[in-house]
């Protein structure tokens, strides 16, 4: 069974791409939202096992989204991303819910996979 993902980005160019990558690679992409609400509504909607989470999203801190979203009952595995320089991100990751971070130029199937395991 492929991991299902829920991909949160304000940018929809970013989630088309995302999407791509990640279907290719064997995941089952089951949803998009591009900011906080539709991500918190469509995590409880989906019931993703991954949601993949922009950092920087325009209505929201995905720091505070990915702690929000480990608080729900069924919570995902929030796994962070984001354009900005990693070494600014990196030392943030383990005060938040997210299990991990990936660029967004780095994304892939195999790096997430293994962020999952």
């Amino acid at each position: 069974m492929p991991i299902r993902v829920l991909i949160v980005d304000d940018h929809a160019s970013f989630r088309a791409i995302a999407r791509v990558v990640l279907t290719d690679g064997g995941f089952e992409v089951v949803g998009e939202a591009a900011d906080a609400q539709s991500a918190l509504t469509a995590a409880r909607a989906l019931r993703p096992e991954c949601v993949l989470l922009d950092v920087q999203l325009g209505d929201a801190d995905g720091f505070a989204l990915a702690d929000a979203l480990g608080e729900e009952a069924d919570s995902a595995t929030v796994i962070l991303t984001s354009g900005r320089d990693p070494r600014e991100i990196a030392p943030l990751v383990p005060l938040s819910a997210a299990r991990g971070f990936i660029p967004k130029e780095r994304l892939s199937a195999s790096g997430l996979g293994e962020l999952l395991r």
